[in-house]
């Protein structure tokens, strides 16, 4: 998606260690307006797919997969990565590392939200260990769901995640695929 790899090109921040800053506009500050494209081309590529639940995990996933939502009109639901008293009863669950925060964390989801009836859609704004994508997937096997794909924003085809999901069978589609980035060089998309 031009758009978005402009964006990135633009506003985002490329770190030591492999870390590309995107604050400013997809995962602290929301540029809505861009939401609105990535909604509208997620919709594109997976519209035929019956989707009848987007997941994703906490926190930054929940702005692009709220506003995809519109364009599936189905609900959103988010893997919490802490069990609070306001989620009673069973719950499924699944262990994921966070690359940015260098955690691992249980993810949790409702069973009461997700079924053997349900098509779920996964949307996230990054992929590139794979580590939330594998937990969002097993929390969907787990549930007995259809996984129709991920939809993600950015990959960094580069790391190890996007081919490891994808020979699991899963159907991923990435907006803006980075081949390369450093700090010096910029950032080279595939």
């Amino acid at each position: 998606m031009k758009l978005l790899e402009e964006r990135i090109r633009q506003d985002g921040k490329i770190r030591d260690g492999g870390v590309l800053k995107v604050d400013s506009f997809l995962n602290h500050q929301m540029d809505v307006s861009l939401f609105q494209e990535i909604g509208r081309e997620f919709l594109r590529l997976f519209g035929d797919c019956e989707v009848t639940k987007i997941l994703t995990i906490e926190a930054s996933g929940i702005g692009i997969a709220c506003v995809t939502a519109q364009f599936f009109h189905c609900p959103v639901i988010f893997a919490k990565k802490n069990k609070t008293r306001n989620i009673a009863g069973d719950v499924y669950t699944s262990k994921v590392e966070s690359f940015t925060h260098g955690k691992v964390y249980d993810i949790i989801v409702s069973k009461d939200f997700l079924s053997p009836h349900d098509r779920v859609l996964l949307i996230d704004d990054f992929l590139a260990n794979g580590s939330a994508l594998q937990g969002l997937i097993s929390l969907v096997r787990d549930a007995g769901a259809y996984l129709v794909g991920a939809g993600i924003c950015v990959e960094k085809a580069f790391q190890p995640g996007g081919e490891m999901i994808r020979n699991m069978g899963v159907r991923v589609e990435s907006l803006a695929r980075i081949k390369s980035m450093s700090v010096e060089g910029g950032v080279e998309f595939c």
